[in-house]
């Protein structure tokens, strides 16, 4: 079984969990949030995250400094969970 692509909210930080990976994304540094079509990603210096199958989605998140590219079955529901947790944020301003 393959594990997926697990991310939740620490504070204003976005944790992006796979396998024995972890890693801290601030939320204020979180530029867009977007499906990306290209088999590999657009972007050649991205951190790439999970296994890059041929039926997996590609869910880039781009920030100030990096660009994450997450291969998951589950794009949508990490997208919507990543514009929440980014309101949320807004709010507490």
């Amino acid at each position: 079984m393959m594990s997926g692509i697990k991310v939740e909210k620490l504070n204003d930080k976005l944790v992006i969990s796979w396998l024995l990976s972890k890693i801290e994304v601030p939320i204020s540094d979180i530029v867009k949030v977007t499906f990306d079509d290209t088999y590999g990603g657009e972007e050649k210096t991205a951190i790439r995250i999970g296994t890059p199958y041929g039926a997996t989605d590609r869910l880039v998140i781009l920030t100030h400094s990096n660009t994450y590219i997450l291969f998951t079955t589950d794009a949508i529901s990490i997208k919507n969970k990543i514009f929440s947790f980014i309101n949320e944020q807004l709010q507490q301003k």
